[in-house]
């Protein structure tokens, strides 16, 4: 069995991110969605919520699981069995930050492999930051995420 993990903060997940999460959940036979916690980041959502708000936008895809990670990937990898990782990649900019972490891991775990998505066109621009930004000045973030999700990102995030 083929085990993929996608890692990430998804804080919150975007259209981008579930579009790499669905394309993923196509090339393997399992795919844990991965919430990484970093500590240095700060977040608007908990660990929890994220697991919470990820698996409702991806309850339909059956090879798909939810979970969260407060070590090393590679580490997290070697418990559940994967054997990719799979990061979606939107710029320029990405691949160079992606690669050398890839690198990193390979050398932590040969066995481990990473696989780069590209983001399909309509999503290069996203990210959860540009999300948070528009939620807190009351825009519309429709468009970025999921439906089931916008109410409850608007109710976080919005300022008014």
């Amino acid at each position: 069995m083929k085990t993929a993990i996608c890692p990430g903060s998804f804080d919150p997940v975007t259209l981008g991110h579930l579009d790499i999460i669905k394309r993923a959940s196509g090339l393997f036979d399992r795919v844990i969605v991965l919430v990484a916690v970093n500590d240095q980041k700060n977040c608007a959502f908990s660990p929890e919520e994220r697991v919470q708000l990820i698996k409702k936008v991806t309850h339909g895809l059956e090879n798909v699981e939810v979970d969260t990670c407060t070590g090393l990937i590679v580490d997290y990898a070697g418990k559940c069995g994967a054997n990719a990782i799979v990061k979606g990649l939107r710029a320029i900019t990405d691949f160079e930050y992606e690669f050398q972490m890839a690198l990193v891991n390979r050398k932590l775990d040969p066995s481990l492999e990473t696989v780069f998505l590209t983001t399909s066109e309509e999503f290069m621009y996203l990210s959860s930051s540009a999300v948070k930004q528009v939620a807190y000045y009351g825009g519309q973030i429709k468009e970025f995420i999921p439906p089931e999700i916008v109410d409850e990102v608007m109710k976080r995030l919005s300022r008014t």
